[in-house]
């Protein structure tokens, strides 16, 4: 990973707290579309939020599926062809996902599949239906940031903010990967996929081994 960056300036409170609106707008952005839990008196409640398959047969040539996304199922008619990402931002609504190269090139499409960090814009979506999809909106618990978006804005590691989201979601899978080494160098590998055009790289390093420590519990 090769960095490039300017000497920083101080930021002004103005900034800092658009910054730190941004981060906890991408953690919770989609939180409100997504339907019925899986557990708990509330999955009584699908009629509200996710209704039960409809009887009615998908348009011809769709198929419907049912998708684990942060804990919520989604119902979706798509076409067999269709990626994660496209259903992810277009059929549910979760657009914190983002979509930038659309050849699994550049991370900006991150999410994690069963614990593991995917580009979505390669992964057919039907071919998921059993998986726990994790996007950026599911890491918040109960309004609290996760500890990696929490150190990201401490850290400044963003500037456009584009390719953030891909850049937190293979952190979060590298930080819960206990056999992936702690060396700065192996995070950098770990995550060269994952292209900032900013360059903001150096401080995205300082906040995953920011992050790693209070994760840890120790800090």
């Amino acid at each position: 990973m090769t960095e490039h960056f300017d000497p920083g300036t101080q930021q002004d409170e103005t900034a800092s707290t658009s910054r730190r609106h941004f981060l906890k707008t991408v953690g919770a952005s989609g939180v409100a579309a997504a339907s019925v839990p899986l557990w708990g008196p509330a999955a009584q409640a699908r009629a509200a939020d996710d209704p039960p398959p409809r009887s009615d047969a998908p348009r011809q040539g769709l198929s419907r599926i049912r998708l684990n996304i942060n804990g919520h199922l989604h119902t979706v008619d798509i076409a067999p062809q269709m990626v994660l990402l496209d259903v992810l931002r277009n059929e549910s609504g979760l657009t914190g996902t983002k979509k930038g190269c659309d050849h699994g090139q550049c991370g900006a499409c991150t999410v994690l599949v069963n614990g593991q960090a995917i580009n979505s814009c390669l992964s057919l979506a039907i071919s998921h239906q059993t998986d726990e999809i994790t996007t950026i909106e599911g890491l918040e618990h109960n309004g609290e940031l996760h500890p990696v978006q929490a150190a990201f804005w401490e850290h400044d590691a963003f500037q456009c903010g584009y390719c953030t989201s891909g850049q937190i979601m293979s952190a979060v899978a590298l930080l819960n990967d206990k056999q992936m080494g702690e060396s700065d160098a192996a995070v950098r590998e770990a995550m060269s996929g994952n292209i900032c055009r900013c360059g903001a790289y150096r401080n995205i390093l300082a906040a995953v081994q920011d992050a790693r420590q209070v994760m840890k519990g120790g800090a």
